[in-house]
Protein backbone atom coordinates (compact mmCIF):
# COMPACT_ATOMS: atom_id res chain seq x y z
CA UNK A 1 0.00 0.00 0.00
CA UNK A 2 0.78 3.75 -0.49
CA UNK A 3 0.48 6.11 2.40
CA UNK A 4 0.07 9.82 1.65
CA UNK A 5 0.89 11.61 5.19
CA UNK A 6 0.24 15.36 5.20
CA UNK A 7 0.29 17.90 7.55
CA UNK A 8 -2.53 20.40 7.81
CA UNK A 9 -1.41 23.86 6.05
CA UNK A 10 -0.41 27.42 7.80
CA UNK A 11 -2.49 28.68 10.41
CA UNK A 12 -2.74 31.90 12.05
CA UNK A 13 -0.87 30.60 15.27
CA UNK A 14 1.82 29.24 13.10
CA UNK A 15 2.75 32.20 10.96
CA UNK A 16 2.81 33.48 14.72
CA UNK A 17 4.81 31.18 15.94
CA UNK A 18 2.44 30.25 19.09
CA UNK A 19 1.86 26.56 20.33
CA UNK A 20 -1.15 25.14 18.54
CA UNK A 21 -2.62 21.95 20.15
CA UNK A 22 -6.10 21.02 20.20
CA UNK A 23 -7.61 24.46 20.31
CA UNK A 24 -9.58 24.53 16.71
CA UNK A 25 -7.75 27.72 14.51
CA UNK A 26 -8.65 27.26 11.24
CA UNK A 27 -6.13 27.95 8.15
CA UNK A 28 -4.87 31.67 7.40
CA UNK A 29 -5.46 32.73 3.58
CA UNK A 30 -1.75 31.21 3.31
CA UNK A 31 -2.85 28.01 4.57
CA UNK A 32 -5.41 27.36 2.33
CA UNK A 33 -3.34 28.06 -0.82
CA UNK A 34 -0.47 25.76 0.58
CA UNK A 35 -3.67 23.01 0.49
CA UNK A 36 -4.87 23.94 -2.78
CA UNK A 37 -1.57 23.86 -3.81
CA UNK A 38 -1.51 20.28 -2.66
CA UNK A 39 -4.59 19.47 -3.66
CA UNK A 40 -3.92 20.08 -7.61
CA UNK A 41 -0.28 17.79 -6.89
CA UNK A 42 -2.67 15.18 -5.85
CA UNK A 43 -5.24 15.84 -8.55
CA UNK A 44 -4.36 12.98 -10.77
CA UNK A 45 -3.18 10.42 -7.59
CA UNK A 46 -5.91 7.90 -7.47
CA UNK A 47 -6.62 7.71 -3.75
CA UNK A 48 -8.95 4.88 -2.08
CA UNK A 49 -9.44 6.06 1.60
CA UNK A 50 -8.77 9.10 2.99
CA UNK A 51 -8.53 9.93 7.02
CA UNK A 52 -7.72 13.42 8.85
CA UNK A 53 -7.80 14.72 12.25
CA UNK A 54 -10.99 16.25 13.18
CA UNK A 55 -9.97 19.58 13.67
CA UNK A 56 -10.64 21.99 11.28
CA UNK A 57 -7.18 23.03 10.07
CA UNK A 58 -6.33 19.45 9.07
CA UNK A 59 -10.13 18.69 7.69
CA UNK A 60 -9.97 21.15 5.91
CA UNK A 61 -6.34 20.52 4.27
CA UNK A 62 -7.87 17.05 3.08
CA UNK A 63 -10.94 18.57 1.83
CA UNK A 64 -8.57 20.23 -0.23
CA UNK A 65 -6.20 17.91 -0.91
CA UNK A 66 -8.77 15.54 -2.40
CA UNK A 67 -10.80 18.27 -4.48
CA UNK A 68 -14.62 18.46 -4.52
CA UNK A 69 -15.27 15.27 -6.50
CA UNK A 70 -13.62 13.50 -3.50
CA UNK A 71 -13.80 15.14 -0.29
CA UNK A 72 -17.26 13.31 0.66
CA UNK A 73 -14.85 9.78 0.95
CA UNK A 74 -13.12 11.93 3.67
CA UNK A 75 -13.23 10.05 7.65
CA UNK A 76 -11.96 11.97 10.53
CA UNK A 77 -10.25 10.29 13.76
CA UNK A 78 -9.58 11.65 17.08
CA UNK A 79 -6.81 9.69 17.56
CA UNK A 80 -5.09 11.97 15.05
CA UNK A 81 -5.09 15.01 16.57
CA UNK A 82 -2.12 16.93 17.43
CA UNK A 83 -0.51 17.29 21.16
CA UNK A 84 -2.34 18.22 23.99
CA UNK A 85 0.26 21.39 25.07
CA UNK A 86 -2.36 21.99 28.28
CA UNK A 87 -1.24 25.77 29.57
CA UNK A 88 0.99 26.08 26.64
CA UNK A 89 -1.81 26.66 24.34
CA UNK A 90 -2.10 30.05 22.35
CA UNK A 91 2.08 31.15 24.04
CA UNK A 92 4.93 32.25 22.62
CA UNK A 93 7.98 30.49 23.01
CA UNK A 94 9.05 33.79 24.81
CA UNK A 95 6.09 34.09 26.61
CA UNK A 96 7.12 30.20 27.71
CA UNK A 97 10.59 30.85 28.50
CA UNK A 98 9.17 33.32 31.46
CA UNK A 99 7.06 31.13 32.78
CA UNK A 100 8.34 27.46 32.25
CA UNK A 101 11.41 27.88 31.46
CA UNK A 102 12.90 24.40 32.55
CA UNK A 103 10.06 22.66 30.46
CA UNK A 104 10.68 24.88 27.48
CA UNK A 105 14.60 23.61 27.35
CA UNK A 106 13.52 19.75 27.99
CA UNK A 107 11.09 20.51 25.55
CA UNK A 108 14.01 20.83 23.13
CA UNK A 109 16.71 19.47 23.98
CA UNK A 110 15.06 15.91 25.54
CA UNK A 111 11.39 16.18 24.30
CA UNK A 112 10.27 12.20 25.23
CA UNK A 113 10.70 13.26 29.04
CA UNK A 114 8.10 16.68 28.70
CA UNK A 115 4.34 16.46 29.62
CA UNK A 116 2.98 19.40 28.49
CA UNK A 117 1.58 21.39 32.02
CA UNK A 118 -2.43 21.66 32.86
CA UNK A 119 -5.46 20.24 32.12
CA UNK A 120 -5.09 18.17 28.78
CA UNK A 121 -1.24 17.81 28.42
CA UNK A 122 -0.31 15.32 26.92
CA UNK A 123 3.49 13.95 26.68
CA UNK A 124 4.75 12.37 23.28
CA UNK A 125 4.00 8.88 24.44
CA UNK A 126 0.65 9.18 24.83
CA UNK A 127 0.30 11.17 21.33
CA UNK A 128 1.98 8.14 20.04
CA UNK A 129 0.24 5.61 21.94
CA UNK A 130 -3.65 6.96 20.57
CA UNK A 131 -2.13 7.66 16.91
CA UNK A 132 -0.41 4.42 16.15
CA UNK A 133 -4.10 2.90 16.67
CA UNK A 134 -5.45 5.49 14.39
CA UNK A 135 -2.65 5.28 11.91
CA UNK A 136 -3.59 1.11 12.03
CA UNK A 137 -7.38 1.65 11.80
CA UNK A 138 -6.98 3.91 8.56
CA UNK A 139 -4.99 1.02 7.02
CA UNK A 140 -7.01 -1.53 7.81
CA UNK A 141 -7.90 -4.03 4.89
CA UNK A 142 -5.91 -2.26 2.07
CA UNK A 143 -4.26 -3.88 -0.65
CA UNK A 144 -0.80 -3.49 -1.82
CA UNK A 145 -2.58 -1.07 -4.71
CA UNK A 146 -4.41 1.14 -3.00
CA UNK A 147 -3.45 4.48 -1.53
CA UNK A 148 -4.49 5.77 1.60
CA UNK A 149 -4.32 9.95 2.21
CA UNK A 150 -4.26 10.82 6.19
CA UNK A 151 -4.00 14.44 6.86
CA UNK A 152 -2.82 15.51 10.51
CA UNK A 153 0.02 17.36 12.53
CA UNK A 154 3.34 18.60 13.68
CA UNK A 155 3.89 16.33 16.18
CA UNK A 156 1.61 13.64 15.21
CA UNK A 157 2.87 12.79 12.19
CA UNK A 158 6.81 13.09 13.72
CA UNK A 159 5.93 10.26 16.20
CA UNK A 160 4.36 8.41 13.79
CA UNK A 161 7.49 8.80 11.57
CA UNK A 162 9.49 7.65 14.48
CA UNK A 163 7.81 4.66 14.67
CA UNK A 164 8.28 3.58 11.09
CA UNK A 165 11.97 4.87 10.96
CA UNK A 166 12.37 2.64 14.28
CA UNK A 167 14.28 5.96 16.17
CA UNK A 168 13.55 7.07 19.29
CA UNK A 169 11.41 9.58 20.37
CA UNK A 170 14.24 12.24 21.57
CA UNK A 171 14.90 12.16 17.73
CA UNK A 172 12.36 14.22 17.12
CA UNK A 173 13.60 17.38 15.64
CA UNK A 174 15.86 15.52 13.80
CA UNK A 175 13.34 15.54 10.72
CA UNK A 176 11.14 18.77 9.73
CA UNK A 177 7.42 18.79 8.71
CA UNK A 178 6.79 22.11 7.09
CA UNK A 179 2.69 23.20 6.44
CA UNK A 180 1.35 21.17 3.75
CA UNK A 181 4.16 19.14 3.57
CA UNK A 182 4.02 15.32 1.93
CA UNK A 183 5.63 12.02 3.48
CA UNK A 184 5.22 9.20 0.76
CA UNK A 185 5.15 5.59 2.70
CA UNK A 186 5.44 2.22 1.18
CA UNK A 187 4.57 -1.49 2.18
CA UNK A 188 2.76 -3.95 2.62
CA UNK A 189 1.41 -3.28 6.14
CA UNK A 190 1.52 -1.18 8.61
CA UNK A 191 4.39 -2.41 10.17
CA UNK A 192 6.28 -2.95 7.50
CA UNK A 193 6.36 0.68 5.68
CA UNK A 194 9.45 2.51 3.94
CA UNK A 195 9.35 6.33 4.00
CA UNK A 196 9.68 7.07 0.62
CA UNK A 197 9.90 11.08 0.83
CA UNK A 198 10.03 13.22 3.79
CA UNK A 199 8.51 16.77 4.26
CA UNK A 200 7.97 17.20 0.59
CA UNK A 201 6.84 20.48 0.50
CA UNK A 202 7.94 21.65 -3.61
CA UNK A 203 3.85 21.93 -4.37
CA UNK A 204 3.87 25.05 -2.45
CA UNK A 205 7.99 26.11 -1.33
CA UNK A 206 11.27 26.26 -3.29
CA UNK A 207 14.35 24.00 -2.21
CA UNK A 208 15.14 24.66 1.20
CA UNK A 209 12.73 27.42 0.95
CA UNK A 210 10.35 26.50 3.68
CA UNK A 211 10.93 28.43 7.35
CA UNK A 212 11.90 26.69 10.52
CA UNK A 213 9.30 26.52 12.92
CA UNK A 214 9.43 29.02 15.61
CA UNK A 215 6.99 26.85 18.18
CA UNK A 216 8.92 24.06 18.59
Amino acid sequence: MRILLARHGETPWNAEGRYQGQIDIPLSPVGEGQARALGARLADVRIDRAVASPLARARTTAEFALGDARKAQLATDAGLMEIGHGEWEGLLAAEIRERDPERLRAWREAPETVLMPGQGGESLQQVLDRAWPAFERATAGLGDDDTLLVVAHDAVNRVLLCRILGIPLSKLWGFRQAPATLNLLAGPDSERMEVVRLNDCAHHTALFGEAVHRAL
